[in-house]
């Protein structure tokens, strides 16, 4: 308050508009004389914009609106910039990967445009759960950053439990046997606490899963004869309007709700107190992740309760049984790169626009600078001149850059009955998610997919109740275009790191059965084929390991495909990303090294750092997925091991006993 009092200002960022919401609300209750906060983000008015650039001094707002709203147009915020003290980032953990690279590349524009106006602001970051604080603060902000990681803040007691669900007498694709999902162990939880009076909130994986989960929640309720229960269980998820996702919250604060099934959205420091328990129905992506969605419960100094599920897949596995995992290790360290030239490019571009570029932002930028900027005058996106480099557009160049990594323009998602938006998907996303034939919720309401139109943007749905899901299909190919690391391993096994192009078309989608999981049939889609251009890292098997391989009638590419599967699944107990965040590809001779290859790639164009993380952790790695396999309890292999839920060929081919004799030809120290 000292810099407000003495006519300074403060820029507050958030990475959702939930947390900045929350945060305006108790600042004004706080009455402080002088202090004039505002939110500036999407849903904010024009006349309420206005406002806040010719009167707000402590401004709250997202790395969005700061790249397109406030950057673009400095010299409409110069009061407010040349009076800025502060630059307080909140939850700095969560700008990780694409997203924090890019962030990163935002905050160095913010200092170089408040140098124009002669202020240096210092920055202040905030975080609950970080690996590294102090490093991974200077990468994102690119200034040294002094740790103050001593918690005086009260702490509750509270219990955590790891539950696996039970495995139930049916089986699944290829004969496996099937695991309770634990969306359906979330919700039968969630009825248990709710009749109780627990106050409890739920964290799914998906969109579609708050979805299910709420519905799952509200029937059971209504079955056992609790109807004004059912009313009071709801999902909360991205994609609603503002004034619905407001609502939620005021109604899980004030006690109205008393069950909310949420993906992520509801993660960070959006006040809920009251809660009793969390329920974290799949591991959340990081470690970080987790000690954050169990720390909603008990936010007012009371016990709690936070329980994790366990989902089907190899990771969550590994940490149901290895529980030293979570408890007795550290939060992970950050990863990002902005230096990345897919996210470099973009923030030149739009940092051009701002104020020319000069030799004198080479050091703020990065080392590859020089190199971006001549290959950005080559493609006609920059002019060169005595002064510097210049942007040669009338267009925005902000938006070139898609800093959540969206990939595309929204697709807006439109009930054709009544007309309505019920919400919108970016357009990487929807070719897996709203095809035609695809099965879409929304708040209860189940829709059935009748057209994708990627020209457009629309994806047209119609109300229905199918009794399956659907589950996309696609075909991967990758080839290496450059190695950049390499390491011979005792073994004779050989692990790369490098550049790759990988080619991914959506050919089909499975319907499953909605309470079993089974697959009830499958069906053709031709979907345009999408190109990226990433990182990857990949290990060959020698030709003697190979060999000694087919001499036990080990099926080699089976082998590689569990292989490949475990692999992508436990990649992020190191790395700070989720399984849906990477991709992978197996072969039993792949075209560019002629001998068995795994791949495992960032899903994002030129890499997000994860896989030269398992590069740099590869035998710890490899390893643990050795572990994660060989400590399942099933005897051909399930989705708990090696069977994936987002494998384009239906998780065929694969061989359990041949990923562990695979691994162990890899792994060996003669």
């Amino acid at each position: 308050m000292e810099a407000v009092d003495a006519g300074g200002t403060v820029l507050y960022l958030s990475p959702t508009k939930a947390l900045a919401q929350d945060q305006l609300r108790w600042i004004t209750e706080l009455g402080l004389p002088g202090l004039r906060p505002a939110v500036y983000d999407g849903d904010t008015s024009v006349e309420e914009r206005s406002w806040v650039r010719e009167h707000g001094n402590y401004v709250l707002t997202n790395p969005d609106m700061l790249h397109h709203g406030i950057l673009p147009r400095h010299g409409a915020w110069s009061r407010f910039l040349r009076r800025l003290r502060y630059v307080v980032i909140d939850e700095a953990h969560r700008y990780r990967g694409v997203f924090g690279s890019h962030v990163a590349q935002i905050l160095r524009r913010l200092r170089r445009v408040c140098a124009r106006y002669r202020t240096e602001p210092v920055f202040v970051l905030a975080s609950a759960t970080s690996g590294g604080p102090a490093e991974s603060a200077t990468r994102l902000t690119g200034v040294p950053v002094t740790a103050v990681d001593e918690d005086g803040s009260p702490r509750p007691g509270m219990s955590v439990a790891l539950v696996e669900p039970e495995l139930t007498d049916l089986t699944g694709e290829n004969g496996a046997p099937v695991r309770r999902t634990a969306p359906s162990q979330a919700a039968e939880m969630l009825v248990d606490l709710v009749r109780d009076g627990v106050r409890t909130l739920v964290f799914v994986r998906s969109r579609q899963g708050a979805e299910v989960v709420a519905m799952t929640a509200q029937r059971l309720l209504s079955e056992r004869g609790d109807h004004t229960l059912a009313g009071r269980v709801a999902a909360y998820r991205g994609g609603y309007l503002a004034s619905e996702r407001r609502g939620l919250e005021e109604a899980l604060r004030s006690g109205e709700l008393l069950g909310l099934v949420s993906t992520n959205a509801l993660e960070l420091g959006v006040d809920i107190s009251g809660l009793d328990a969390v329920l974290i129905a799949g591991w959340p992506g990081t470690l970080a992740s987790l000690w954050q969605q169990a720390g909603r419960a008990g936010r007012r100094g009371e016990d709690a309760l936070a329980v994790f599920i366990a989902r089907d897949d190899p990771l969550d596995t590994y940490l149901a049984h290895h529980p030293d995992a979570i408890f007795g290790r550290s939060v992970e360290a950050t990863v990002l790169d902005p230096e990345n030239p897919h996210i470099l490019g973009p923030h030149l571009c739009a940092a051009a626009q701002e104020l020319p570029i000069t030799r004198e932002d080479f050091a703020l930028f990065g080392s590859t600078t020089e190199g971006q900027l001549a290959e950005l005058v080559s493609r006609g996106l920059l002019r060169r001149r005595p002064r510097g480099w210049f942007w040669a557009s009338n267009e925005r160049a902000s938006d070139l850059a898609d800093i959540r990594g969206a990939g595309g323009p929204p697709v807006q998602i439109v009930d054709i009955g009544s007309g309505q938006l019920l919400g919108e998907i970016d357009e990487a996303a929807s070719h897996g998610t709203v095809h035609p034939g695809a099965v879409y919720l929304h708040q209860g309401a189940t829709y059935l997919v009748t057209d994708l139109d990627l020209e457009e943007g629309v994806a047209l749905v119609r109300a229905e109740e199918p009794p399956y899901s659907t589950w996309a299909r696609d075909t991967t190919d990758i080839t290496v275009r450059s190695t950049l690391r390499q390491e011979e391993w005792p073994s004779g096994a050989t692990v790369y790191f490098g550049e790759v192009e990988v080619r991914r078309q959506v050919v089909g989608f499975l319907k499953r059965d909605v309470r079993t999981g089974t697959v009830l049939g499958e069906q053709s889609l031709d979907m345009p084929e999408r190109t990226l251009h990433t990182r990857a890292v990949w290990w060959t098997l020698p030709a003697d390991g190979e060999a000694r391989l087919r001499k036990e009638d080990v099926p080699l590419l089976g082998a590689a495909h569990a292989a490949e599967h475990a692999a992508i699944g436990l990649l992020p107990l190191l790395a700070t990303c989720d399984r849906w965040d990477i991709g992978g590809v197996s072969t039993a001779v792949h075209g560019d090294t002629g001998l068995l290859t795994v791949f495992v790639y960032d899903g994002y164009a030129g890499g997000a750092g994860f896989a030269d993380r398992g590069y740099t952790q590869a035998r710890e790695w490899l390893t643990a997925t050795r572990s994660a396999i060989a400590d399942c309890e099933c005897d051909q292999g399930c989705p708990s091991c090696i069977q994936s839920p987002k494998c384009g060929t239906g998780n065929e081919p694969l061989s359990k006993s041949g990923a562990l004799r695979l691994l162990d030809e890899v792994l060996v120290t003669p």
